[in-house]
């Protein structure tokens, strides 16, 4: 148990540093700092933005992991992307989020600790938890679009689908792989997501 809970520390030391070190540009990745205005720029972009923010990428990596409990959990990342459409869709109807990063940060966390803690964690749980951190992390996505023209933001969804979609279907493929020879590690990559969560809250919080 003791090795066990090292390792654990081992995972989850650097995602803290990691997440620590991250500025607010990494979380909201534009071309450079500006707003895309083609659609190949939009497409690139969001190609990018979930990769580049690293709290979108772990929250990528946790919905992997939990999807990967479940028998036909190849299906289930496309909850979390169409609550995301529907987030981005919001926040273009300018309708109001208060304290968003703080709950974005919140639901990296959330989704981390249920791979973590709960390997077989119920399906309601799972949709629940796809559904409310897709809406926010779309909400949060958006940002970069406002205002920005029509095929450029079309482009962008087009970008977001399809990596995130690429990135939660490969981390999926991965746990289960790992989960057939060493099903410990799977929880501990859970545990990584939920202390890189930890720490975007800390950072949301003093921001």
């Amino acid at each position: 148990m003791r090795n066990l809970h090292r390792k654990a520390l081992a995972f989850a030391a650097p995602a803290v540093l990691l997440a620590l070190s991250a500025g607010p540009a990494l979380a909201h990745h534009g071309m450079h700092g500006d707003q895309p205005s083609t659609p190949a720029q939009g497409f690139a972009a969001g190609l990018a933005h979930p990769v580049l923010g690293l709290d979108h990428f772990a929250i990528l990596i946790g919905v992997g992991l939990l999807a990967a409990r479940f028998q036909r959990g190849l299906s289930l990342p496309f909850v979390f992307i169409i609550a995301m459409a529907a987030g981005c869709g919001l926040h273009f109807a300018k309708v109001d989020l208060p304290l968003l990063e703080i709950w974005v940060a919140l639901s990296v966390f959330a989704v981390g600790l249920t791979a973590a803690l709960r390997p077989t964690a119920p399906l309601p749980l799972t949709l629940g938890l796809f559904g409310i951190s897709g809406l926010l992390h779309g909400y949060a996505l958006a940002e970069t679009m406002v205002g920005a023209q029509t095929g450029a933001v079309w482009a962008y969804l087009a970008g977001l689908v399809l990596i995130q979609g690429f990135v939660a279907t490969a981390v999926l493929v991965a746990a289960r792989w790992l989960a057939a020879r060493h099903a410990v590690f799977t929880r501990l990559v859970g545990g990584l997501v939920a202390a890189a969560g930890a720490a975007f809250v800390v950072m949301a919080l003093s921001a």
